[in-house]
């Protein structure tokens, strides 16, 4: 009987031998693969993980149970029979429970104190964009993204709840894989495709542990690292994407004939000779915008290697882009390299240790014909001679003209840089919960440009043409060191202890020589030494270094797992601010309750989770560059016996009393998880106020300088903020669902040291008064006067008081405000402000078997657009095209109109409310369509997956704006455009795009 029973146990562990299996498959949710889900063999530790695909690999019994989990999604089990595919669709569980990375460090989104907005990999790399910012637009509630131009390359400008800064920048702070890259980081060196995840820190609790540099929000970036992909072997995957940008629609101005009507009629009521004489058709009828604009092309390849050794002690990520945009306009464009490499080593079971690397090389031809610059070209301006040169004459005026032809094709402006991005850290855990880090964070960028002005411009005299090189040099590094406890006290008490200490230094060097008087184009730029005329000759170099010190904390407890309290401290000294004022304590405390697990939210159907939470606290901003404390001295000349030397004289007065600016913030939110997780659905109302503005403060002539920056004033932003996620059908082979983010911000002026309103002057062209500093209103707000039609007649213009030597019959008529007779600032009135009532985005992702369908749309309501190009196209001289509307302009046959006639000059515009207007705006995004190959029916081996795609971007918009797209910012998001926010000149457009790519793994 022994023998017997040794025999069956035999027998049937070589049946149970032979029916071991290896089992693959795909793990997806909402239509995605979901990577690092958990795959384990019930009732036994065997277990793998999905890779960034959702794939796995799994050796299994015959009846064996699997078990798929994830965080955040409902765990299934599946039965192993002899199947040897198993593909698994996970519902998801809870919102709240997703992972979201927050500074220094992870938390489950339900044990969040502080407002946070997470955007996905999948959301980033949907859109064929050269910049990671510019896929953000209308993604996370509060976060307000404005492109500044279409330009390739070009950088957008960002408010997280609104600005909290006048002179000092509202940009938030980047920080990439743990790396503080500051506020001006050019995004452009980030490869879309490596992007994990990006996680938008909003209120006081998430952005304290920042200190001085978070009051603007903070945006944390994620790339992708190689843990649990693989199993031992390299995951290779290939994305590429071509694209043609479509040229937009352009404004609408008169025809050729209305133009040459109009600018005759101008030229006999100024009493000159008509520059149009006889008939239209003798005139040319140049369209510059075929000229020089032209569909194009992006053309992007992504290459990535990653993995993991098979025990987990090793894993990379390698990828390779190259980015190649062509502009619209003739001689525009960007070319990107860019390489990164994510190592992790897990050297001991205590000790691990990591490297991140990015470098990149961009060439970007920076172009040298504005788009702005066309719109106030005449038709009729000749581009060529009789001879076939190059024309350089305006046939109005007789002035050099520009000729935007002649310009594309012989000037040269083009930037070269490079930028090298690291992280070296060391994670060492002694004990169980305790882990000790470390890392040093270099960041070199090096950039270089080239600029020339050729001697063979028609419009240039003798000794005009002129080259200029600047090299721009900075190296900054990071040392960030943190210590992080865990634990629990009983049952019911659990807390974590964070403490770091931070260190950084920015050195800038820059150079800049230009040279004139080139008499041949042969070397352009790369021999300065040829240019004609060394008494013209310009040399400048400069210096700038910046310290940072800095030191935090911060405490995370729960009481039974419902109640949950935060503080955050954080200690900043700066090498901006003189002795005494360097340093800054910035505290904050949050707190949360889970009411969906109080006993008396059980046994009800309605909500699956239900969380509310608030923070206080504060941030600053350092807001000014370095040596703004100090003094300064300005190049002066003066003579010496009657020659003239070189001097220097004091530019501004020092004020070592300079603190930082301070943000106080509130914030009140409730979460909820709804019908089983189908709904999930945040609200947030904030409040922010900022004290010790830094502002330029007239100050008493007597002390030589005009003005002193000071810390006076004070602003304030409040604002809500609403999303939600819906599972509106969840099939077997269809899904849909969707996603809206509502926000709102009011910001608000309330002090400025005493003074009721300050102009800000934003230009030589448009003057002060455009834009107004106004205690009582948003900062800025545009300011003119309303603009009431034309005069009707002599007898109007008579009763009104106004000087009728600068009032006539058929000219613009503007409101006199304070009665006085004379159109002056006195008179000028709040019209608008650039910010909107509302901001939104709306997407809806359809999935049908083996197709997706994702549509995404985002706009504003209730904003304004000054359009700077309406001073010229409306009511000045005749020089200028006109909008098309001005056809129907005042005349004695047409006496009821409201367009003023012709023939006005400088002296009778003053900024108006016709400049302003509604700036709101419906666009539709994004449309991408993917069809995903059924890889495991097809049996291509060594195929993991395989898409392909078209895309479309930016396909419809909805405006009323004269210059078609609303969304600009004419003076970029530096300097002016801190305040210069929703001005408009007919920026570089955005391109209609439609994009065919394809994806592969193997």
């Amino acid at each position: 009987m022994r023998k017997i029973y040794f025999f069956a146990i035999l027998v049937f562990s070589s049946v149970m031998v032979a029916n071991a299996q290896t089992v693959s498959g795909t793990v997806s949710a909402e239509g995605e693969p979901l990577p690092g889900a958990s795959v384990s063999i019930k009732g036994i530790s065997t277990g793998t993980s999905t890779d960034f695909d959702g794939k796995y690999s799994i050796k299994v019994d015959y009846g064996a149970t699997l078990v798929f989990s994830y965080v955040g999604f409902s765990t299934k089990e599946v039965v192993v029979g002899n199947q040897k595919t198993i593909n698994v669709t996970l519902d998801s569980d809870n919102k709240l429970d997703e992972i979201v990375v927050i500074g220094y460090g992870t938390q489950r989104k339900s044990d969040l104190t502080g407002a946070v907005s997470t955007i996905s990999a999948k959301d980033v790399a949907e859109l064929p964009v050269s910049r990671v910012d510019q896929a953000l637009q209308g993604r996370a509630a509060g976060v307000q993204i404005t492109q500044t131009s279409g330009a390739p390359g070009a950088g957008t400008s960002i408010r997280v709840r609104g600005g909290n800064s006048i002179t000092g920048s509202n940009q938030p702070l980047w920080v990439i894989d743990g790396i503080i890259v500051g506020t001006n980081f050019n995004l452009n060196n980030l490869n879309a495709n490596d992007v994990k995840s990006i996680e938008v820190l909003k209120d006081a609790s998430s952005i304290a542990i920042y200190g001085s540099r978070g009051a603007n929000g903070v945006i944390l970036v994620s790339t992708k690292n190689g843990n649990n992909v693989g199993g031992g072997k390299p995951q290779v995957s290939v994305g590429m994407y071509s694209s043609l940008q479509l040229v937009p629609e352009r404004p609408d101005f008169l025809s050729q004939e209305q133009q040459i009507d109009y600018t005759n009629q101008d030229a006999i009521l100024r009493g000159v000779t008509e520059p149009f004489p006889g008939n239209p058709s003798n005139y040319p009828n140049n369209d510059f915008f075929d000229r020089l604009l032209s569909p194009s092309v992006i053309n992007n390849i992504d290459v990535s290697v990653a993995g993991s050794s098979e025990n987990g002690s090793v894993s990379y990520y390698n990828s390779l882009n190259f980015f190649d945009q062509d502009g619209l306009i003739e001689n525009s464009g960007i070319q990107k390299y860019i390489f990164r490499s994510n190592l992790d080593f897990n050297i001991s079971e205590k000790l691990k240790a990591g490297v991140r690397i990015n470098y990149s090389r961009i060439k970007q031809k920076n172009g040298v014909v504005g788009y702005s610059g066309l719109l106030g070209i005449l038709p009729t301006q000749p581009i060529y001679n009789a001879d076939g040169s190059f024309n350089g004459a305006n046939e109005v005026t007789g002035n050099p003209f520009n000729n935007p032809v002649a310009t594309a094709q012989l000037d040269i402006d083009e930037t070269t840089a490079s930028n090298f991005l690291g992280t070296v850290y060391l994670e060492y855990s002694p004990i169980e919960n305790l882990i000790v880090r470390s890392t040093f964070n270099p960041n070199i960028t090096n950039s270089k440009r080239n600029e020339f002005t050729s001697s063979q411009r028609p419009d240039l005299q003798t000794g005009d043409s002129n080259a200029k090189i600047s090299t721009v040099s900075s190296i900054s590094w990071n040392n960030e060191n943190t210590i992080q406890y865990s634990g629990d006290i009983g049952e019911d008490h659990s807390y974590t202890v964070l403490g770091g200490a931070s260190f950084q230094k920015d050195v800038t060097e820059s150079v800049s020589a230009q040279a004139f008087g080139f008499t041949t184009d042969a070397t352009t730029f790369n021999s300065l030494q040829t240019g004609s005329d060394p008494a013209r000759n310009i040399l400048r170099s400069g210096f700038e270094q910046r310290t940072l010190v800095s030191f935090f904390g911060r405490l995370n407890y729960t009481y039974k797992d419902k109640y949950l309290l935060t503080l955050v401290g954080r200690s900043d000294g700066s090498s901006v601010f003189a002795p005494g004022n360097k340093y800054e304590f910035y505290p904050s405390i949050a707190a949360a309750w889970k009411i969906s697990e109080e006993p008396f939210m059980q046994n009800q159907d309605i909500f699956k989770d239900l969380k509310l939470r608030t923070s206080y606290g504060k941030s600053g901003n350092q807001a000014i560059d370095p040596y703004r404390t100090l003094a300064n001295y300005t190049e002066a000349n003066t003579s010496t016996n009657g020659v003239e030397v070189s001097g220097a004289l004091l530019g501004r007065p020092a004020n070592p009393n300079l603190i930082w600016e301070t943000t106080t913030s509130f914030d009140l939110a409730l979460e909820a998880s709804l019908f089983g997780g189908r709904v999930f659905t945040e609200f947030n109302y904030y409040t922010k106020k900022t004290e010790d503005l830094l502002l330029d403060v007239t100050i008493p002539r007597q002390t030589g300088y005009p003005n002193q920056l000071q810390n006076i004033g004070s602003l304030e932003n409040k604002g809500w903020e609403f999303l939600i996620n819906t599972k509106n059908i969840q099939k077997e082979n269809f899904n849909w669902n969707s996603t809206l983010t509502l926000s709102s911000n009011k910001n608000k002026i309330l002090d400025l040291g005493g003074e009721d309103f300050i102009d800000v002057s934003i230009g030589s062209t448009t003057g002060a008064g455009n834009l107004r500093l106004i205690v009582g209103e948003t900062a800025p707000a545009f300011t003119g006067v309303q603009y009431l039609g034309t005069w009707k007649n002599q007898a109007d213009i008579d009763a009104s008081g106004q000087d009728p030597a600068t009032n006539f019959v058929g000219g613009p008529k503007y409101r006199d405000t304070d009665g006085d007779g004379d159109i002056t600032n006195e008179d000028f009135e709040v019209l608008g402000n650039p910010f909107p009532d509302l901001i939104y985005g709306f997407e809806n992702n359809f999935s049908y078997k083996n197709f997706n369908l994702s549509i995404y749309i985002q706009g504003t309501v209730g904003n304004e657009v000054f359009n700077l190009r309406t001073r010229t196209s409306y009511f000045t001289r005749g020089e200028v095209p006109k909008y098309a509307e001005v056809a129907n302009y005042w005349s004695p046959q047409n006496p009821t109109s409201d367009i003023p006639r012709p023939g006005l000059t400088e002296g009778d515009y003053q900024p108006n409310s016709f400049d302003v207007e509604d700036g709101s705006h419906l666009r539709l995004k994004n449309v991408r369509f993917t069809y995903n190959f059924p890889i495991e029916k097809m049996g291509w081996k060594g195929v993991k997956d395989m898409s392909i795609y078209a895309n479309g971007t930016n396909l419809l918009l909805l405006s009323d704006f004269r210059l078609i797209d609303p969304e600009t910012n004419a003076f970029g998001n530096q300097g002016l455009g801190n305040l210069a926010q929703g001005f408009s000149n007919g920026e570089y457009p955005n391109a209609r795009v439609i994009s065919l790519g394809f994806n592969v793994t193997f």
